[in-house]
């Protein structure tokens, strides 16, 4: 097991720093596929490697925020030879607005004694197609992942890629309103392979999207309000602009949703709270536009 803490405290921050959209902490790469996440290696020629579960002697220290093997890699043996590695790991579709934050650690193997070949990391944006027509084909193609985000690395050094987990951020822009998403790391290396002068491994743990809590409170303020607040028994909420609300959710003070309410409304609903404890609550309201976000207190 691994990052309980890291994760109750994300959720806990999250209730008044933003909302979370996403986190992967990679502890079991197997339940991947089923999350909607995919890999595929277009590296020319191409070779045995994928992304895979962490471990190693590579990665001595273990995961970012666990244990031994709580993190994802991907190695030089994603091509034959000497070649170009592309190999990818994609997110399923997320539904991101302009300053939605991504961040996430990597490293790539070893300490930088001895002999290093450099690595290159890419993370891309995708917000033009999800379909798998927008998917990378071929060593030097990446799809509709049009968006160079990050690169870690971008001139192949031997000092440009840290040996020890480093955090990387990246701020959502360019996009018009909620568009759906995908985020594309791109292990991309020329001169790679087990004969090629580039390429080792590297890793990648502690992925998270999240929306900052000014920017949900914003558009709540604009299209929504609440009374009495302080509730005790029940909660008004009003609808301005003729906003269609698709899902309500009631979010306690430990991250914990506590009721999700899916019926329609026109522009009036009472919620009832009388069922919740004494405390400090968050009320989430999904709609076709954005995600807004207000704080009430049950007495």
């Amino acid at each position: 097991m691994k990052k309980l803490y890291f994760l109750s405290v994300l959720l806990i921050t999250g209730l008044t720093n933003g909302q979370n959209l996403i986190t992967e902490g990679f502890d079991t790469y197997a339940n991947l596929a089923t999350a909607g996440w995919l890999a595929t290696n277009q590296s020319s020629p191409v070779g045995a490697s994928t992304w895979a579960q962490g471990g190693g002697t590579a990665f001595d220290t273990g995961g970012q925020a666990g244990g031994a093997t709580s993190f994802t890699l991907c190695n030089f043996n994603s091509t034959t030879g000497t070649g170009t590695i592309s190999n990818w790991l994609i997110t399923p579709v997320l539904n991101l607005q302009n300053g939605d934050v991504v961040t996430f650690y990597s490293r790539t193997g070893g300490d930088g004694t001895g002999t290093v070949y450099p690595d290159r990391l890419e993370m891309r944006l995708n917000s033009t197609d999800t379909s798998a027509g927008g998917n990378p084909s071929g060593a030097t193609g990446v799809g509709a992942f049009t968006t160079l985000a990050t690169s870690i690395n971008p001139n192949l050094t031997t000092t440009g890629y840290p040996f020890t987990w480093t955090l990387y951020s990246y701020t959502v822009s360019g996009l018009t309103g909620i568009v759906p998403c995908k985020i594309g790391f791109r292990y991309f290396v020329t001169s790679g392979g087990p004969s090629g002068n580039n390429s080792n491994i590297i890793g990648i743990d502690t992925f998270s999207v999240d929306r900052p809590v000014a920017s949900t409170q914003s558009f709540f303020a604009s299209n929504f309000s609440i009374y009495p607040n302080p509730a005790i028994s029940v909660l008004n909420l009003s609808v301005k602009n003729d906003l269609s609300v698709n899902e309500i959710t009631l979010v306690d003070i430990n991250g914990r949703i506590v009721k999700t309410i899916n019926s329609s409304f026109d522009s009036e609903m009472e919620i009832n709270v009388s069922d919740l404890t004494t405390g400090i609550y968050m009320l989430n309201i999904k709609t076709d536009e954005d995600v807004a976000t207000s704080k009430f207190v049950k007495n």
